[in-house]
């Protein structure tokens, strides 16, 4: 086995080119004033994109994060506080039902309620033998951060979310064409738009909308934290595109279904895949 570039979890100084998150570029239009919302793996990534945009929009922004990656955490409040509003950022594993429990609990204090609730955080291990090189640590883990911690997040905001909130988690290109070396998760991934979709029915009469993002290629720290080295160079040159998308060409689509500019729309995946299809 090839071993990725950098240790899990990886962090934005690790990666090159860095990904561009939109500090330079994104601006605000008002779309989301004063509303209070909470992103999991929001420290970097697709996160720190959809953290700042949102704050750029008006939100005040939570984030929870692995405690190893508490610098990147730190810069990420930094960017939301410079829009002007406040972060919040919580430390700890969602593989546990009270770190998500803690964390909706813990907004609900800083804001007293949840308007967005984004299902972000991930985690992905490369098996290049695919099904015979993953064991059950590995499959336990992949299904408790991806899976587990959406339904455990889910469950314990909902009570906490007025009529015209929104869910939104991130599924993949994963859950419709699985890649072998990702078997596990793929499966997690196609278990999030079955949820998703599922959900947005069982929480229409409360006006909670509930949307997936499934992203394609793109550059984040995951990617050589959790990729063979070889797959690394040359990541996302698979897409009709011909490349992977940084973080900040996803945040759009976030603040878009977070916003009332998708008030009628629930139960929907849209895909970010750079022209590969989702069906």
């Amino acid at each position: 086995m090839v071993e990725p570039k950098v240790k899990y979890p990886g962090l934005t100084d690790d990666v090159r080119p860095t990904p561009d998150h939109g500090e330079a570029t994104y601006r605000g239009t008002g779309r989301l004033v004063d509303k209070k919302a909470v992103i999991t793996g929001g420290d970097s990534g697709i996160g720190r994109a959809v953290a700042l945009a949102f704050a750029r929009e008006g939100a005040d922004v939570l984030i929870s994060y692995l405690e190893a990656e508490e610098k990147d955490a730190r810069d990420t409040a930094r960017l939301i506080e410079d829009a002007g509003r406040t972060a919040v950022v919580v430390p700890g594993d969602l593989v546990e039902e009270s770190q998500c429990t803690a964390v909706v609990a813990r907004a609900v204090e800083a804001f007293g309620g949840i308007d967005i609730l984004v299902s972000n955080a991930a985690y992905q291990m490369a098996a290049p033998n695919g099904l015979l090189d993953i064991t059950d640590e590995q499959f336990d883990r992949v299904l408790k951060t991806n899976v587990y911690a959406m339904f455990w997040l889910c469950r314990a905001a909902v009570p906490h979310m007025a009529p015209g909130s929104s869910i939104i988690t991130t599924s993949s290109i994963q859950a419709f064409q699985p890649s072998p070396q990702l078997l596990d998760y793929a499966t997690t991934k196609a278990a999030i738009v079955n949820f998703t979709k599922g959900l947005a029915q069982n929480l229409a009469d409360r006006r909670i909308r509930v949307n997936s993002v499934a992203p394609g290629p793109v550059w984040t720290p995951l990617i050589p934290a959790t990729m063979p080295a070889d797959s690394v160079e040359g990541f996302g040159e698979q897409a009709p595109l011909g490349r992977a998308a940084q973080p900040a060409e996803l945040a759009p689509l976030y603040v878009f279904l977070a916003s009332s500019d998708s008030s009628y729309i629930t139960g929907e995946v849209i895909g970010v895949t750079g022209g590969s299809p989702i069906t």
